[in-house]
């Protein structure tokens, strides 16, 4: 029989630790398969988009939007 527990914890020192009140339901002899998902801060990591739109690359001799229409 298959149970699913959920719970959210940090890792110290290599370690997750398991709230108490699952500790009795999760015993010592127990086989357990573990899924972790890591919710990472969109502002830790910036891709190429995130980088253009902060620092737009200036292009001069280019035509303008009215000027690629009127043709």
């Amino acid at each position: 029989m298959l149970n699913a527990v959920e719970f959210q914890a940090k890792i110290q020192n290599g370690l997750i630790e398991i709230p108490d009140e699952y500790k009795e339901e999760l015993g010592e002899e127990d086989d357990i398969k573990v899924i972790v998902l890591i919710n990472k801060k969109l502002s830790q990591k910036k891709d190429i988009i995130d980088e253009l739109t902060e620092n737009p690359v200036q292009v001069s001799g280019l035509l303008s939007r009215v000027e690629i229409y009127s043709r």
